[in-house]
């Protein structure tokens, strides 16, 4: 059992340096040498677990298709429960869409092995075909803006895939510009980004219900941001 540990412990620590050093070189820069070295270990052992530089790049944007997946799978859940809980106002799938996209931007803010998965998506590397996680994310976010639409929730002349367009290019340049200012993947700049497009996306029915800081349990911390506060339609709108 100790050593399936220790090896468990190995795999791990040698994905974490890969993602770091992925991000911080690119794939093609770095080297396995230097990622053993900076996990602080062999190269034996880091032949053992992966035979090549691109498995040891699948492995790591396989951890990170895991933290989208769970990013996302709790952001149903949330809204879901609010709904359940009769919230006067939850927001709907809106509502689920803006919390979402802030637990991203926290995630590629402080995990460097999510931020590696999206920077791999560009990167020519030889993964498991699908293995885009900018696509998934685009999946996905169209997936929530048609449910918003079946609500009755966005505007008459709003297309969902074209708001999914609007927002997958926002959150993916917000992370791509996070990895050298994080002043990018803060609370506050996805904020202003939400007060400025969901007057334009919603209903004003909508609209009333919906809170661009996000919602989420446990806010604390320099990151948090400012208090929640709600849109309000343009006058004349």
């Amino acid at each position: 059992m100790a050593q399936q540990e220790r090896a468990v412990r190995t795999r791990n620590a040698l994905i974490e340096s890969a993602a770091e050093l992925f991000c911080k070189d690119g794939f093609d820069v770095v080297s396995l040498s230097t990622i053993s070295t900076r996990a602080g270990v062999s190269n034996g052992a880091l032949h053992f677990h992966f035979a090549s530089k691109a498995a040891l790049a699948s492995a790591v944007w396989e951890a990170a298709a895991q933290r989208l997946r769970r990013i996302t799978v709790e952001g149903r859940a949330r809204g879901e429960a609010a709904a359940t809980a009769g919230a006067t106002s939850s927001g709907g799938s809106l509502q689920v869409l803006v919390d979402t996209t802030h637990a991203l931007l926290r995630g590629l803010r402080h995990d460097v092995i999510l931020r590696a998965g999206f920077d791999l998506s560009e990167s020519p590397v030889p993964v498991a075909a699908g293995a885009d996680l900018r696509r998934r994310w685009q999946t996905w976010v169209e997936g929530v803006l048609a449910e918003a639409a079946r609500e009755g929730a966005l505007a008459r002349d709003v297309s969902p895939q074209d708001a999914a367009h609007a927002v997958v290019a926002a959150t993916v340049g917000f992370g791509a510009l996070g990895s050298r200012n994080a002043q990018w993947l803060s609370q506050s700049m996805l904020t202003r980004f939400w007060a400025l497009l969901l007057p334009r996306l919603a209903t004003e029915a909508a609209l009333k219900g919906l809170v661009p800081s996000g919602r989420r349990e446990g806010t604390a911390g320099a990151d948090a941001g400012p208090p929640p506060f709600r849109v309000t339609a343009r006058s004349g709108a």
